[in-house]
């Protein structure tokens, strides 16, 4: 419907929808990853029932010493913080863009027709609903001023969550870190239909190409493939920091572990359109909003973090210098993260590495070293340990001495 830019409120249908995709119209919103509580003035408490085991062998005559299990009761508080859009424009800016949109009347009540006040709305509304899928996600609330702490989002309520189930593995393929990812994954949660894999739209794309690369007959890469793991339904956000991946039940309903609050003001205070001042030429948008997260449970959050993971490492010694210059070798130890076994490849023709039958057992031989023109400094080589699958990598250098003459 039109606006009328005389009058400050903004009501109606256009409202409506305007306040859907503005506080609510965000990725996790609209793929029905969250559940939005709206018209919360102040907080909101959602209650976590749990009880404890109480089946028993029958007693005749049971007492109340025979009592098992108890009920535990407790709550998570969605508390919105407030923070506005506002921005100011001149409708006279738009006589030398759009004609059809030249301001009509006397030139100092001139007003911006109302096709043009929906389509800057709607630019309005496209841009909030961005910031607010971006806050919904990655946001950190702080006090003060910073525009860009606004409230806490899903993420930082899930590397608080102190009871979370944390996923430490050194897998550097999609598929090896889901395999990770599923085999923590409580057995009550794999059933739920909502239950949901989360991850970036990068990561998926990786996943989705090792898959087609997995396929005998070759895939067909004008097609995508499932967005699923054995079973279970992923969701990439594009707002997903690359790196992250987590399990949880998702969903719009009261029975999701995330959870969002919103508050619809009056509609006198959620867009207001008006003059900034009586003798100027400028109008302004506002915008107010409130917004919160949480997640009900910490333990119905799998969590899988690589985005500072560097890969897997090898260990052990880095120098091996006591080699006599006759023929000779000796052994060390080497962990590697992943508990894979390592590789040995030597640069020198007069040192041999072997690796043991258990993978991290490597035996290092030198030949003996035949006396040289000049000088007494022992020759060095250098052994490279790897893990095969893997760009993790370990240089040992091998030092021998010299031959008496």
């Amino acid at each position: 419907m039109g606006l009328n830019i005389q009058n400050s409120n903004y009501n109606g249908e256009v409202l409506e929808q305007l306040l859907t995709l503005a506080a609510t119209g965000n990725e996790l919103v609209e793929k029905g990853l969250i559940r939005v509580e709206p018209n919360i003035g102040y907080k909101f408490s959602i209650p976590r029932l749990k009880s404890g085991t109480m089946l028993q062998k029958r007693k005749e005559q049971p007492s109340d010493s025979d009592s098992k299990g108890d009920f535990d009761y407790s709550e998570r508080v969605l508390k919105p913080e407030e923070f506005m859009a506002f921005t100011t424009f001149n409708p006279r800016s738009f006589e030398r863009v759009w004609r059809k949109w030249q301001p009509k009347g006397p030139l100092v009540f001139a007003q911006l027709p109302a096709e043009a006040q929906n389509a800057l709305l709607a630019e309005l509304a496209k841009q909030v609903k961005f910031e607010l899928g971006d806050h919904f996600i990655n946001g950190v609330y702080e006090e003060g001023t910073d525009d860009d702490k606004l409230f806490n989002g899903i993420i930082y309520r899930m590397e608080h969550a102190e009871n979370k189930i944390v996923v430490n593995t050194d897998q550097t393929t999609m598929i090896g870190k889901l395999k990770a990812l599923k085999a923590r994954i409580p057995q009550t949660m794999r059933s739920n239909p909502d239950l949901c894999i989360i991850m970036s739209v990068t990561d998926f794309d990786q996943y989705d190409d090792e898959l087609s690369a997995q396929q005998s007959k070759g895939a067909d890469y004008t097609d995508m493939n499932p967005e699923r793991f054995k079973g279970i339904a992923i969701s990439p956000l594009s707002l997903w920091p690359d790196g992250l991946i987590v399990a949880t039940i998702a969903s719009p309903e009261v029975t999701s572990n995330l959870w969002a609050g919103v508050d619809f003001l009056d509609d006198e205070n959620v867009i207001q359109i008006d003059k900034l001042t009586n003798a100027g030429e400028k109008y302004f948008f506002k915008m107010l909003l409130k917004a919160d997260t949480c997640i009900a449970f910490d333990e119905e959050v799998v969590w899988l973090d690589h985005r500072d993971y560097e890969g897997p490492v090898i260990t052990g010694a880095e120098l091996i210098d006591d080699f006599a210059a006759t023929s000779g070798s000796k052994q060390r130890t080497y962990a590697t993260s992943n508990g894979e076994p390592v590789t040995a490849q030597s640069n020198a023709d007069w040192i041999t590495a072997t690796v043991g039958s258990d993978g991290h057992k490597v035996t290092f031989a030198v030949t003996a070293y035949a006396h040289a023109e000049s000088g007494d400094d022992p020759r060095v080589g250098t052994v490279t340990l790897a893990i095969a699958g893997t760009s993790a990598t370990k240089t040992v250098t091998i030092k021998q001495a010299m031959a008496e003459e």
